[in-house]
């Protein structure tokens, strides 16, 4: 079985922390990027998240928005959490993030 909860680090250095999962599958928690391209101090950002309902999946999907305290930008994720034969879980994502542009004339360059 898969467990979001708790420290997670990804191969670029970012930590994200998931507290308790409530019965309905959401979570919250916290982002601290390694990595982001502003010239800003990075700081610890908070994020809110969905699960699979995870008894009844063995890799279950889940999704998580990180609102950046230290930009005007918001980060949406998606993924899947696998668990090898050695019990080892990791976690499969994908992201999109949005920031803030002046008019929506230049909402081409807010995605990436």
């Amino acid at each position: 079985q898969c467990d979001l909860q708790g420290l997670w680090r990804n191969e670029l250095g970012s930590n994200m922390t998931i507290l308790a999962m409530n019965t309905s599958g959401t979570f919250s928690g916290s982002y601290h990027t390694a990595v982001a391209a502003t010239s800003k101090q990075i700081l610890v950002s908070p994020l809110q998240g969905v699960q699979q309902h995870s008894s009844t999946k063995r890799h279950p999907t889940f999704s998580f928005t990180v609102q950046w305290q230290f930009s005007d930008s918001t980060t949406a994720f998606v993924g899947q959490c696998f668990v090898d034969h050695r019990g080892k879980e990791t976690l499969e994502t994908t992201w999109l993030l949005r920031e803030e542009v002046l008019s929506q004339k230049d909402t081409w360059k807010a995605t990436r």
